[in-house]
């Protein structure tokens, strides 16, 4: 018979390795295969801290929790195309959606789903948001379904749905009382026992044995429930763990609840020994009051975003083509339809007013407080409030092509991706809960040896009193109430890692045109040179033509001029120099003189301000004079800006002419004209070169490059989709200054998250010692780490009543730094 090649089991789960894998362990000098990265990941972690004779002395395989076939049935109808399109989205020729997911406890619960998910194959992406128990999974759909993702994550323990705003608030309040009714059974549990505890403590001889025994079942009949059920959560979750081979701070929390209680158990059974039920059930009570204080603060920012998220309407008025009006579902609307929205009514979509004026409440895309005034022409956004008067718009935009959806989504992914310092923390805090295992074996074992009778009480406060609980909470608490806090102020933060970039800016590069102007350039004056080419139509229809679809505050100036029966073919926009197209067969340009005239010497700019040429074959045609007012806060901003210590720079593709009495108005010493895309990308390196931490500030097309080569790029109102898109920082509203504030929250949130941080390792390098010392009972060592959770939570909590700043104060924080 031929021979074949027997098959390999992976030495670390058991299941069976595919030809071509190769991931393996070495250990003892010996290299086993291994099935896939998870399990290499998870091998080397086991192996590295020093834990290989799990290998060796192992008598079995662990158990590969998997879906069974029912789990993978159950999930397929998510499969479904017309289920799917409520809430996934296409993205880079991937699918995305969001996902709520049960049973997160802390950043190991976070790093086991990501890992897990990561090696399967098609999936391109999975970011889990820690603080919102929220999932946002990229995947191809050639080689991976939806189905096989929850089935998935169900197979670790971490059941998941699609996240609909509603019923993830529904689930949150679900919780929000289950939890309530655990600490309630927690508090009474533990006043109860401690009653009958006290007589115990300051026993002098005066209590009979039978009152002692007698409280002692009593005590243990009151803590059964406490520990059965107010302290479930942490059992499941620490068998999570173990079953997941990831150690997360349920670990030690279950091992002293579970071992105190079963120890004090034998004490009353046995009549000898020490009881804990007083220790227990205060643990029990003052952990899941810090877990309750935990969720409200992230039930309340959920709120705040899943009011984004609910901001369409379910109904809207279409008005058809003979006149009539039909309601009809939201999503039903399409691009082109018309539709009719009454005063007090939420705009269903994103369009332009074609009939009407009126006040638009924006505050939930803007966080501006007063409402806009609105015109015909005017774009207006899904989710705003008509306030006073009835108006008609024609549809552009529907559904997740929305602002606001945009904007969640943005949202999401900046808690999804989580900062440099949220990441330490995390593997900190993985790795603090192995090495406390073993510090706490080591204590157990050298008291039995010095002190048998205190070995177990000790053990038990090395166990709580060091339990990671501040130091998981330390940094995510912070970024969740300083996103919010940004969001309500009209900044929207589209990278998690951009508020710690921005803390630490050294330099602001600011563009011009759009930026520090309002960017509603208007036409001044215009001066036409010649009548050769295509005489009889007026030159600014023939500028207006080259600028249909452009985002460019330049195709602002010329929209009034727009005629349909003049319209230009084979646009192309060059970044920095201007607009190209074709009219009648021939060829237009619409720029800067020396891009206009292609085969001529460029001609003298007329006079100040900005001046744009229109030429046909490279002939001049028309000067167009264009007029930009600064903006009202740019120069208060600037100065804020420059007194916390911050760099200021100006860079413009405008003439040097156009940018030297801006930058003089405004108190601006570095600035740079005539650059384009290139010219400003290579002055932000050589910033950067130079050891400088630089932030661009722009809103047109010619600025993404230099955006993306940026340390943090920040997009204004108005900004073009493509700038918005690579931005780290989005201003929802007008005003400049809330740059200023996000400084000011940012510098804020650094300096929270370091004393978070500063607290939890010195609390623990005092009360490890302390505890193995055998200097802290156990209840003491519950009550140390319940208010060392409170404090993380506390001090995060700050962020939110910040005031907020003047220049004064900015500046002032700037040198604390």
């Amino acid at each position: 018979m031929p021979a074949t090649d027997t098959p390999r089991s992976c030495y670390h789960c058991g299941a069976t390795v595919e030809a071509g894998a190769h991931w393996s362990i070495t250990i003892d000098q010996q290299a086993h295969p291994l099935c896939c990265p998870g399990c290499e990941a998870v091998a080397h972690a086991i192996v590295d801290g020093g834990l290989d004779s799990y290998y060796r002395f192992r008598t079995a395989m662990p158990e590969r929790p998997s879906a069974t076939p029912a789990d993978a049935e159950r999930y397929q109808v998510f499969d479904d195309p017309g289920l799917q399109a409520r809430f996934v989205r296409q993205r880079d020729g991937h699918q995305v959606a969001t996902l709520a997911v049960d049973g997160i406890t802390c950043a190991a619960c976070a790093w086991l789903i990501e890992h897990r998910l990561n090696a399967l194959d098609g999936l391109a992406s999975s970011a889990v948001n820690l603080s919102q128990h929220r999932l946002q999974v990229s995947w191809d759909p050639s080689q991976l379904t939806l189905s096989r993702i929850l089935a998935e994550m169900a197979a670790i323990g971490y059941p998941s749905q699609p996240y609909e705003p509603d019923q993830a608030q529904l689930r949150l309040k679900h919780q929000s009382r289950q939890m309530v009714r655990r600490l309630i059974v927690a508090a009474v549990g533990m006043m109860q026992v401690l009653m009958f505890s006290i007589p115990h403590y300051v026993d002098s001889g005066d209590l009979s044995a039978d009152f002692d025994q007698l409280f002692a079942w009593l005590s243990l009949a009151l803590t059964t429930p406490v520990v059965l059920y107010a302290a479930q959560p942490f059992f499941l979750g620490a068998l999570r763990d173990v079953r997941s081979r990831i150690l997360g701070m349920d670990v030690p929390v279950s091992l002293a609840i579970g071992g105190a209680y079963l120890a004090s158990c034998w004490s009353v059974v046995s009549q000898s020994g020490d009881r804990y039920f007083d220790s227990v059930s205060m643990f029990t009570f003052f952990l899941l009051f810090g877990r309750y204080l935990e969720s409200r603060a992230r039930a309340h920012y959920g709120r705040q975003g899943n009011v984004l998220a609910s901001a369409l309407p379910s109904a809207a008025v279409r008005v058809e083509a003979n006149g009539d009006e039909r309601v009809i579902p939201a999503s039903k609307l399409e691009p082109g339809d018309r539709v009719r929205v009454s005063p007090g009514s939420l705009i269903p979509a994103d369009g332009v007013l074609t009939s009407g004026v009126a006040q638009i409440d924006e505050s939930l895309l803007t966080g501006e407080s007063l409402p806009s005034l609105r015109r015909q022409g005017d774009i207006v956004h899904a989710g705003t409030l008509c306030i006073d008067s009835p108006v008609e718009l024609d549809v552009l935009r529907v559904g997740d092509a929305t602002r606001a959806a945009g904007i969640l989504d943005l949202t999401d992914r900046a808690f999804a991706h989580r900062p440099r310092i949220a990441k330490v923390a995390e593997q900190v805090s993985h790795r603090f809960v192995l090495n406390l295992l073993i510090i706490t074996t080591l204590v157990a074992m050298a008291w039995w040896w010095i002190d048998p009778s205190r070995s177990l009480w000790v053990t038990l406060s090395v166990l709580v009193v060091t339990c990671p609980c501040a130091l998981a909470l330390a940094t995510p608490t912070a970024l969740t109430v300083a996103h919010g806090r940004l969001r309500r102020a009209g900044v929207l933060v589209a990278r998690a890692d951009a508020l710690e970039t921005l803390a630490r800016l050294d330099r602001i590069i600011f563009d011009k045109t759009g930026t520090l102007t309002r960017g509603q350039l208007r036409l001044a004056e215009h001066r036409r040179l010649t009548a050769d080419c295509l005489a009889g139509i007026d030159p600014r229809q023939l500028a207006a033509a080259l600028e249909v679809g452009s985002e460019h505050p330049v195709a602002h100036a010329f929209r009034p001029w727009r005629d349909a029966r003049v319209t230009a073919s084979d646009i192309r926009n060059v970044p920095g120099q201007g607009v190209e197209g074709y009219l009648a067969g021939q060829c237009w340009r619409l720029g800067r003189p020396d891009f206009a005239l292609t085969s001529q010497p460029p001609l003298d700019v007329p006079g100040d301000g900005l001046w744009l040429l229109l030429a046909c074959e490279g002939q001049a045609v028309a000067w167009f004079q264009l007029h930009d007012q600064p903006r009202t806060d740019a120069a208060m901003t600037l100065a804020a800006i420059r007194e916390a210590g911050i760099e200021i720079e100006i860079l413009s593709g405008d003439r040097p002419g156009n940018v030297q009495p801006l930058a003089d108005q405004l108190g601006v010493a570095q600035w740079h004209g005539n650059a384009s895309p290139e010219d400003k990308l290579t002055l932000v390196r050589k910033r950067q070169q130079a050891g400088e931490v630089v932030a661009m500030v722009g809103d047109g097309i010619n600025d993404v490059p230099v955006l993306a080569g940026a340390d943090l790029a920040i997009a204004v109102a108005g900004a073009s989709d493509l700038t918005r898109t690579r931005a780290d920082l989005i201003l929802l509203g007008e005003p400049l200054e809330r740059i200023v504030q996000a400084i000011h929250s940012a510098r804020q949130t650094r300096r929270i998250i370091r004393q978070n941080l500063a607290w939890s390792v010195l609390y623990n390098v005092v009360a490890l010692p302390a505890a193995a010392l055998g200097f802290v009972p156990p209840w003491l060592a519950a009550i140390g780490m319940s208010i060392s959770s409170l404090l993380v939570i506390g001090n995060a909590l700050r962020l939110r009543r910040a005031a907020p700043p003047s220049s004064s104060r900015l500046a002032v924080a700037a040198h604390a730094q």
